[in-house]
């Protein structure tokens, strides 16, 4: 299927790796393990593997205390196996002070001159507050919607299919804007449109089906929708 701007109403967007880059967390890993960028690609990977577990097993907790667990995993890997609560603590603190990608505040200042603007995200709010402040977006979201709410994580479709209910929106007239293939693959099964932002220049994954649109940016979104 292809993109049709003509069904769009309302726009959601994921918050990590879309609206702020988790690649930066790098940083709170260096000089406390020997290869910090493997680390952090470690880190990430299995903070959404325990996710995507616990959906599996109804076993929910905060996608914070998810990042929680992987960063410790991470730490003990990839160090010298020896994690203290206080390291664990300020590593994973970063997810409040992550880089902000260049494209989202004036980007998102275009669409929300048109459409109602929402953070669809795994995060918890207090997650979302720093981040939506940290972006500097507060007055162009209409409001964040977290997976607290259901207790489910993406990509299953009770999320996407809450966000609807809370945007008051029909589902098959939301676009949803994700950097992540597993998020582009569960908004569209659940009815949306999906928009794949490609941050890092790659192919898009050859599992499941493509989006309906790729974009490079928020701008350039924006220039298909004609805002």
């Amino acid at each position: 299927m292809s993109f049709d701007p003509d069904r769009v109403e309302t726009v959601t967007f994921d918050s990590y790796s879309t609206i702020v880059d988790v690649a930066s967390a790098v940083e709170a890993l260096e000089g406390r393990v020997e290869d910090p960028e493997r680390a952090a690609d470690h880190w990430r990977a299995h903070s959404l593997l325990y996710t995507m577990v616990a959906n599996e097993i109804d076993e929910y907790e905060p996608f914070y205390e998810m990042n929680r667990h992987a960063a410790t995993n991470a730490l003990a890997l990839f160090g010298d196996g020896e994690v203290d609560e206080a390291t664990r603590d300020e590593v994973t603190s970063v997810y409040h002070d992550l880089h902000v990608f260049e494209d989202v505040r004036s980007g998102m200042d275009r669409l929300a001159d048109e459409y109602d603007l929402y953070v669809v995200s795994n995060g918890n709010p207090e997650m979302l507050a720093t981040m939506v402040e940290q972006a500097d977006i507060g007055d162009l979201l209409v409001d964040t919607v977290s997976a607290d709410e259901v207790e489910t994580f993406k990509p299953h479709p009770e999320i996407y299919r809450h966000a609807a209910g809370r945007t008051g929106t029909p589902i098959e007239k939301l676009a949803h804007v994700s950097a992540g293939w597993f998020d582009v693959h569960g908004s569209k099964h659940a009815g949306m449109q999906a928009v794949w932002v490609n941050r890092d220049g790659g192919p898009f994954v050859t599992y499941g089906p493509r989006p309906d649109l790729e974009v490079e940016s928020f701008h350039e979104l924006a220039d298909e929708l004609g805002v």
